[in-house]
């Protein structure tokens, strides 16, 4: 059985960092994408970044590029999600979300979260001004 358990979200105040970890299990294919998604109340949910896990090709939106970077540890079967210079209007639960992909994987702009088969629960981000 797939599963994909976030965590390390948090209250933080603007400018500051928080990192997201992403641990999975039960992946029973080789090639695959792991994605982090957002969604803040009354409004849709978001792609914020992905990465591929055959050549590590990676995606961020652009509301978070420059600040956001994504990268994963095989060793701990972990993707995480390093988050600087937070803003208000990152406030949002973060989900981390994977598929099974092709190993010359492309990833979609922006992300779309039908593209993504599993899910983990979420982890809240709070980011006060």
């Amino acid at each position: 059985e797939v599963q994909l358990v976030e965590s390390g979200g948090g209250l933080v105040q603007a400018g500051g960092s928080l990192r997201l970890s992403c641990a999975r299990s039960g992946f029973t294919f080789d090639d695959y994408v792991i994605g982090w998604f957002r969604q803040a109340p009354g409004k849709e949910r978001e792609g914020v970044s992905c990465i591929s896990s055959s050549v590590g090709t990676t995606y961020y939106a652009d509301s978070v590029k420059g600040r956001f970077t994504i990268s994963s540890d095989n060793a701990k079967n972990t993707v995480y999600l390093q988050m600087n210079s937070l803003k208000p209007e990152d406030t949002a639960v973060y989900y981390c979300a994977a598929s099974p992909a092709s190993s010359d994987y492309v990833p979609s702009a922006p992300l779309q979260f039908y593209e993504y088969d599993y899910w983990g629960q979420g982890t809240q981000v709070t980011v006060s001004s």
